[in-house]
């Protein structure tokens, strides 16, 4: 299929922001220093609001996206737009759970201490934040016209492109100090392979597991072997240049690769650089993060580009 760069940057976007958001929620519980989580509170706000309203512009009338909110009990389009204003009342919630040991200039390095209602906006925003991701991969997995979306790890990597991404985000703003530990950083490369691992898995499911149609069913001969005489039409139209697409098939391959290495080798290799080299520390969370990010938006790209819609056994 042809992607639209608007939904490529808001699953991209929107979908590190949540997982920044459900990092920063988790590291709150855990007791991390105050200073370090409001900053990954509002990075995480700014990217989540950046993806919705880049998602307006795939809209041939944005100015009536607000009614798609009405129809969440049939549609995932609805509940992920719901999903996504009701995360904004526990990120806020939590914000102002934070701010007062921010301002605080004597505790503002000390274990962010959370009430009752600060643990429980915590954890209703890691609840949201989860939500609205598994809402997101639904609107594509819902799709019977599309097998290679209708798989069951589209919902986990999704679910895991929130997390990696918001991990090294999380990692770059918290950055190296003796109160984050190792175990951080093995996680996120932990993440980060499982991860590499699902998506080529998928990527190899989808290149070896043939249409469940034929072209004799989508012409009304099922079962039948249907050779193509001629095209349907003579001139391209709009199914053809949306859902047949070829650019990913020449260079899907390569493109892979590319998105393996920003996503996976270059976040590790930077993690254990700055771990094993001081000097590197101040631009090695950082730069993975930018590469985890810049990958996604190859993988996201790939996802689109190379699914394949039942429409083309016709044209």
């Amino acid at each position: 299929m042809n992607p639209a760069f608007s939904v490529i940057f808001f699953t991209t976007l929107s979908g590190a922001g949540y997982g920044l958001l459900a990092w920063t929620a988790v590291a709150a519980m855990l007791q991390q220093p105050a200073r370090s989580l409001l900053p990954g509170l509002l990075a995480g706000l700014v990217l989540v609001t950046i993806g919705l309203l880049s998602s307006l512009a795939h809209l041939g009338q944005p100015q009536r996206a607000w009614r798609a909110l009405s129809q969440w009990r049939t549609s995932w389009l609805s509940r992920e737009g719901v999903a996504a204003v009701a995360t904004y009342v526990p990120a806020l919630g939590l914000g102002a759970a934070l701010l007062p040991a921010m301002l605080d200039n004597d505790v503002r390095t000390a274990p962010a201490l959370l009430g009752p209602v600060g643990i429980t906006c915590a954890l209703a925003l890691v609840v949201l934040a989860s939500v609205t991701v598994a809402c997101t991969a639904m609107i594509y997995a819902s799709l019977k016209p599309v097998p290679a979306w209708r798989h069951g790890l589209v919902m986990p990597v999704y679910l895991l492109f929130a997390l990696v991404c918001g991990g090294w985000l999380w990692l770059a703003l918290r950055g190296f100090s003796a109160s984050a530990p190792v175990s951080l950083l093995v996680l996120a490369a932990a993440t980060t392979l499982l991860l590499a691992l699902c998506k080529w898995r998928y990527w190899h499911a989808i290149d070896t597991t043939p249409l469940p149609l034929t072209r004799g069913d989508a012409v009304g001969l099922p079962r039948r072997d249907v050779a193509l005489f001629e095209r349907p039409i003579t001139e391209s139209n709009y199914v053809t240049r949306e859902m047949a697409f070829v650019l990913a098939r020449k260079h899907g391959r390569r493109l892979r690769m590319l998105a393996i290495v920003l996503l996976v080798v270059v976040p590790v290799a930077c993690a254990a650089l700055g771990a094993a080299i001081v000097g590197l520390q101040p631009l090695a969370l950082p730069l993975a993060a930018l590469c985890a990010l810049v990958g996604a938006l190859v993988e996201r790209w790939l996802f689109f580009a190379q699914a394949r819609h039942l429409v083309t056994l016709y044209y």
